[in-house]
């Protein structure tokens, strides 16, 4: 972690002199000690761990702006097809997601898919507002939940 922390006090410092890389050395070893030792933060397998899961997570992202930009098309059709009747609805599903992370994650992917707004989070259980019961339908067992979930599987290897 002190090459991390190194290499962003290079970068932060814009250019390369004895100077700097001296008291960056010093810096970076000390922050890097203070934060194993008085916070008792260990990052060993951080970094392998992130990047293992980048692939997910970049994934996730595309899935999930695929999802926004489909929701933005349907949510559009719903407002101005004049005889479509908007049905607003509550739903309530459990999700088999572990982590507190996981669900937080899943729960604000909710709300930022247009029509759909995460109500409340408790425990593994999800309070979804939705603009249609057909927008609701997708909910439970979604594309984001099995992506979470793998995610999650990645984490705890």
């Amino acid at each position: 972690m002190s090459l991390v922390y190194f290499i962003l006090w290079v970068i932060f410092n814009g250019r390369l002199t004895l100077e700097i890389f001296i008291s960056g050395l010093i810096i970076a070893v000390s922050l890097d000690l203070f934060v194993k030792r008085v916070m008792k933060i260990n990052f060993s397998g951080s970094f392998v761990k992130f990047l293992t899961l980048l692939p997910y997570a970049l994934l996730y992202a595309v899935v999930l702006l695929i999802e926004i930009i489909r929701a933005n098309f349907a949510i559009i059709k719903l407002v101005l097809a004049p005889d479509i009747e908007v049905e607003p609805c509550l739903i309530r599903f459990n999700t088999p997601l572990k982590t507190q992370a996981a669900r937080a994650a899943l729960a604000n992917s909710i709300t930022l898919t247009p029509g759909t707004i995460t109500v409340s989070l408790e425990g593994n259980q999800l309070l979804v507002h939705a603009l249609n019961r057909e927008i609701a339908h997708g909910l439970e067992g979604s594309l984001f939940e099995r992506l979470l979930s793998q995610m999650e599987a990645r984490i705890n290897v």
